[in-house]
């Protein structure tokens, strides 16, 4: 059976069992601390980084882009008869969306309102280029879901904790998006690729105390705010 180590709200890690729910495989996870990582996490994992993909045939595998298109290549695709040009677009739609994890990771831990919305500026920029290119639906492409979706699933499902807990939109003003949002959370997908007590954990972190988002935003009103660290092991991004 197919392994995976994880951290718990390693956004990184969340993409790689998201799409492994998508294709209906088994597979476990283990869990490790990032400040204090088993020296047997690390023999496994040159960069020291989750997730680490153990494959059926006992290799790990590290980076979660490699993970991804392993999976990608080894098991039924997701979608059927795509281009050789739309996979490289689905593909660069996917990077555009993983390199803003760590964005929208240092965006939620944002201890003033200046930075949130400083912060949330950068992190819509993604958001108004993917509502520039959605179509109609209700996924990137089209009716069936795939690997764009399941890259921004990510993005979308800690927008969705933080506008249910907070009232604060990062997708605010971007129509297309939000419906995209409501359809990709309808799969359950999200849900299914988190530990159990995944909401529990992430706010603890992302909207505790020292956090805007965590005070309730309290020095002014959310649609004010919503005007638009990570990385390491005690950022809780990995």
């Amino acid at each position: 059976m197919i392994k995976i180590v994880s951290f718990k709200i390693c956004p990184f890690v969340q993409r790689v069992t998201a799409l492994l729910e998508a294709k209906g495989l088994d597979y476990q996870v283990a869990y490790i601390s990032l400040s204090d990582k088993p020296q047997w996490f690390l023999d496994m994992s040159p960069n020291g980084q989750v997730p680490v993909m153990v494959t059926e045939s006992g290799v790990a595998l590290f980076e979660s882009e490699a993970i991804i298109e392993y999976i990608e290549e080894a098991y039924a695709p997701l979608e059927a008869d795509v281009s050789l040009e739309q996979k490289a677009l689905n593909r660069a739609w996917s990077y555009l969306a993983a390199k803003n994890y760590l964005v929208q990771c240092g965006t939620m831990r944002s201890r003033d309102a200046e930075t949130l919305a400083e912060k949330s500026a950068k992190l819509g920029t993604a958001f108004d280029k993917i509502e520039a290119a959605l179509g109609d639906g209700p996924f990137f492409g089209g009716e069936q879901i795939g690997v764009v979706d399941i890259a921004w699933l990510v993005l979308l499902h800690r927008a969705q904790i933080i506008k249910d807990h907070t009232g604060y939109d990062f997708l605010d003003g971007r129509p297309k998006t939000q419906a995209w949002q409501a359809a990709i959370m309808a799969t359950g997908l999200a849900q299914k690729a988190v530990s159990e007590d995944f909401e529990e954990a992430f706010t603890k972190f992302y909207l505790a105390d020292v956090t805007y988002l965590g005070r309730g935003m309290k020095d002014e009103p959310p649609q004010v705010a919503a005007a638009g660290g990570c990385g390491t092991a005690t950022s809780g991004c990995c």
